[in-house]
């Protein structure tokens, strides 16, 4: 498989398995908190306005009440889902800024529009980000960034995103950061990946079996 195309999808897989066993111990030292990585607080606030996002654009997505409440029920685990993958997102770029991988916005923008093709067009894009990712239409640049940033640090690494060398340069980085996670939210290990997570670089992204360029 190509590496662009399997490399389109593992974030946001990793994180409905990215959950268990780093520590989970985000409490009352840490008020309002969904966790804290760096040093920075991810606040409840900030995390419900994620999710939030998620819910409108599939409200938006579909005029039929069952439809909608489909949906809803595919992503029963949103919340905490939501919350690895914003957690993730940052273990990424630190992994990535230690090994010196910078992502251009040209570089995005070409891959945005080698998926679209791939896709069928912009609009069909977008909804299959959001059906089968939760990634809403405003969030998409910000998903590809990600995804283009995956593989760029597994080639400075001279490995792959599937590969063991990837994932512990993202537990150091994890480790660097200092996670510190809000028990209700399950418990963190950057390490623990489920086949049938829900990233867009741990699977076949859009277009059908196409390969990106």
């Amino acid at each position: 498989m190509h590496r662009r195309r399997r490399t389109a999808l593992v974030l946001s897989a990793a994180i409905a398995a990215a959950a268990p066993l780093l520590t989970a111990c985000g409490n009352d030292a840490h008020p309002g908190a969904a966790a804290v990585v760096g040093g920075q607080r991810i606040t409840v606030a900030q995390l419900q306005n994620r999710v939030d996002e998620v819910r409108r654009a599939q409200r938006a997505a579909v005029t039929d009440e069952s439809q909608y409440q489909q949906a809803v029920a595919a992503t029963g685990t949103l919340t905490r889902d939501t919350l690895h993958q914003m957690i993730l997102d940052r273990v990424l770029d630190r992994a990535a800024r230690d090994a010196g991988v910078t992502v251009t916005a040209r570089e995005v923008q070409a891959m945005r529009e080698n998926l679209e093709k791939q896709a069928g067009g912009a609009e069909m894009l977008r909804t299959v980000w959001l059906q089968q990712y939760g990634v809403p239409p405003q969030r998409l640049d910000e998903s590809l960034r990600l995804q283009i940033e995956a593989e760029k640090l597994a080639a400075k690494l001279h490995t792959d995103t599937s590969r063991p060398a990837f994932w512990k340069a993202l537990s150091d980085a994890s480790d660097r950061l200092h996670i510190d996670l809000n028990p209700r939210y399950g418990s963190w290990d950057v390490q623990k990946r489920d086949a049938d997570a829900k990233t867009p670089w741990l699977r076949e992204t859009v277009g059908a079996g196409q390969q990106t360029a």
